[in-house]
């Protein structure tokens, strides 16, 4: 047991947010994180503080440290929209704040507000490289804890350098400032008892980003029961991991901490024997994008509630530049009429309708800048209907209380088809996101979100029925679709799905 200290603890407090896909056109430069896009602006010192009653890690963090008496050392804060690497610049300007606030500072323990998946052009593990160059700073002694996404992947080098991790429980990622907190009480029990005992297990597959949904089975039950184990002085986590970031470590971890170290072992090894078992049902199938507008159309027919169809595979939140016009093209196709997609990312089309101003009818090539196979802009007439200036607070469960800014919004309209189309990126995650274009997402019949899951939030309580399609895109769906180089040898590339073998896919 540590002694008992009478003084407040004094902890530093440092955000540093990005998941890679190494498999996306565009990087993530330190612009993008000054912006967030999607996330909180960066902020440093005090302002950081202003994300108390933010629903983000850092925000739960702040509130259950002031229950616990902690004294915070705000160092940074910095978040951007999952891309492709984060450059080097911005890597070291970020990561070197807090190395060297923490060289500054007399401290007790450090919290970090991590994601888990960021690939750097010079490092393939951000938070291991992070947390390794702290451990230089601060020595063995002193607690390091960090809060981690649920897609994080978690490295052997997180877990060397960390004395607790602990992870979302949902995804779509409400429970965010549930975890920060929960990492509190984990510093807390670390500070109080000393070391902890880790157990963790590396799954043997890749699960897709849609199967990981825990609204849905078998994720759902899954996590039911590792909530159901956690104790006063037993936390578990298990982050099913981000199927896009082509090095070695990528992929599924279960782990935990604890007083007891049997205890922990037979809680850990029950869980992973589960998902051995379960693996088959981790599986989602998908809709070509003609075969979702077909369904959508029919069943909203019937309805007075919107169908959503998830563009799953030009999702910004997962490394997608959010300007595919695949799914545009299927409800042009198919005739669709009361339809609204949404946010299509195309700055230069905004200031074209800007100029142009509402009432007014376009001609322009919209989106398709990313070069996707398959992909293309979408030549026509549009109608500018809506402008704004793209701010607004997001009131849905996932980032409730935020303030957004997408920069200038059009919406634009063409043969029924209304398009939200954004100065800046980010997912659709809030309905706000379509009401800052004028679009009213209740009244429409189809609605086309650029997002994989984390739409369910908001959306779910007005949907008729979510359909998932696969229009081509940046963000593979189906991992054992990606041109793996650096996976581990042996992996499954999907549940029950081919194993991965380095000599095999270089010849491809």
């Amino acid at each position: 047991m540590t002694g008992i200290k009478t003084m407040p603890y004094k902890i530093l407090v440092a955000g540093f947010q990005h998941e890679t896909n190494t498999f996306a056109p565009s990087k993530a430069r330190y612009e993008n994180f000054e912006r967030g896009e999607g996330f909180p602006q960066l902020c440093r010192g005090d302002d950081l503080l202003k994300l108390r009653d933010v629903n983000i890690p850092v925000g739960g963090f702040l509130r259950q440290a002031q229950a616990l008496d902690f004294q915070i050392v705000p160092v940074i804060w910095a978040g951007a929209s999952p891309s492709a690497h984060v450059e080097k610049d911005a890597y070291e300007r970020i990561a070197g704040e807090i190395i060297e606030a923490t060289r500054r500072q007399k401290v007790d323990a450090i919290y970090l507000d991590l994601h888990g998946a960021m690939v750097a052009e010079h490092t393939d593990d951000g938070e291991g490289t992070l947390l390794a160059r702290l451990r230089a700073v601060t020595g063995d002694a002193l607690p390091i804890v960090a809060s981690l996404d649920l897609h994080a992947n978690v490295t052997e080098a997180m877990l060397r350098h960390a004395d607790a991790l602990t992870a979302y429980r949902t995804y779509p990622h409400v429970d965010m400032a549930d975890t920060g907190a929960r990492a509190a009480q984990l510093l807390n029990l670390r500070l109080q008892h000393g070391r902890l005992h880790q157990v963790s297990r590396r799954l043997p597959f890749l699960i897709p980003l849609n199967g990981m949904c825990t609204l849905l089975e078998p994720a759902q039950g899954f996590y039911k029961r590792l909530q159901a184990l956690d104790s006063a002085e037993i936390s578990l986590s298990f982050a099913p991991g981000f199927p896009a970031a082509d090095f070695a470590e990528c992929g599924p971890v279960l782990w935990g901490y604890g007083t007891d170290r049997d205890v922990l072992e037979q809680q850990v090894v029950a869980l992973y024997d589960q998902l051995l078992s379960e693996e088959a049902q981790w599986e989602v199938p998908f809709l070509s994008p003609d075969q979702a507008v077909a369904q959508a159309m029919t069943i909203a027919a019937k309805s007075s509630r919107p169908v959503v169809i998830a563009d799953t595979q030009d999702n910004p939140g997962a490394g997608g530049d959010a300007n595919t016009t695949g799914m545009i093209k299927a409800l042009l196709r198919n005739g669709a009429k009361n339809a609204a997609v949404g946010l299509i990312f195309d700055p230069e089309a905004v200031q074209v309708a800007v100029r142009a101003g509402v009432g007014a009818h376009i001609e322009i090539s919209l989106g398709g800048q990313s070069g996707v196979p398959g992909d293309s802009p979408l030549q026509g007439c549009f109608e500018v209907l809506h402008l704004s200036n793209g701010q607004c607070h997001f009131d849905g469960p996932m980032m409730n209380g935020m303030f957004a800014d997408v920069g200038p919004v059009a919406c634009l309209g063409i043969d029924g088809v209304q398009i939200a189309v954004s100065s800046a990126k980010t997912q659709m995650l809030d309905r706000n996101l379509f009401r800052v274009a004028g679009i009213q997402p209740e009244d429409m019949s189809i609605l086309v979100n650029k997002s994989s899951v984390h739409f369910r939030a908001d959306f779910s309580p007005i949907a008729e029925q979510i359909l998932v399609a696969k229009a081509p895109g940046p963000m593979v769906a189906d991992p054992s679709d990606l041109p793996w180089r650096n996976l581990a040898p042996g992996i499954r590339m999907k549940p029950m799905g081919p194993v991965f073998q380095p000599c095999q896919r270089s010849k491809q």
